[in-house]
C-alpha cells in the first residue's frame, strides 16, 4: 500500500509568483506542469517531487517542512549562498549550528527559509 507509493511534499505560498522566482533564482529549480492554477510542481532526484500552492497559511509552521539529502553539504551551501540563500543559526537544547551547520552522530544539516517563510533543510548522513 502506502509504503510502495511515491511521496510528494506540499508547501504553501502566499505569493505563488514570488515563490516561483525564489525556487528558480535561488535554488535553480524549474517548475514542470502544475496540477492546477495557482500551484507549481517541481521534480527532484530519484522520482521525488514537491508542490507549491497558493494559500494565506504560508509561513505559519515553525518546523522543517521539507529537505534534500546531499553528499556534500558544504558545497551545496556554498552554491546556495552564492545565489543569495541565507542559512539559519540555531542555539537551543538539542540543536546548535555553527556557520549554519548542525553536526550530530547521524551527520550534518542546515536550514534556510524560502520566500514564503517555509523552513527547508539540507542534510548529509555520515
Amino acid at each position: 500500500m502506502l509504503k510502495d507509493s511515491a511521496i510528494m511534499a506540499v508547501l504553501p505560498a502566499k505569493d505563488i509568483n514570488r515563490a516561483k522566482d525564489f525556487y528558480r533564482d535561488k535554488l535553480g529549480l524549474e517548475s514542470s506542469d502544475a496540477m492546477e492554477e495557482g500551484s507549481l510542481l517541481y521534480k527532484c532526484g530519484n522520482g521525488t517531487s514537491f508542490l507549491v500552492y497558493q494559500t494565506d497559511n504560508a509561513g505559519s509552521a515553525k518546523n522543517t517542512q521539507m529537505g534534500w539529502e546531499t553528499d556534500n553539504l558544504e558545497s551545496e551551501m556554498e552554491e546556495l549562498r552564492g545565489r543569495g540563500v541565507t542559512f539559519e543559526e540555531y542555539d537551543m537544547p538539542g540543536l546548535k549550528t555553527e556557520n549554519g551547520v548542525a553536526t550530530s552522530d547521524w551527520g550534518k544539516a542546515a536550514w534556510f527559509l524560502d520566500s514564503e517563510g517555509n523552513i527547508l533543510n539540507l542534510a548529509q548522513r555520515t
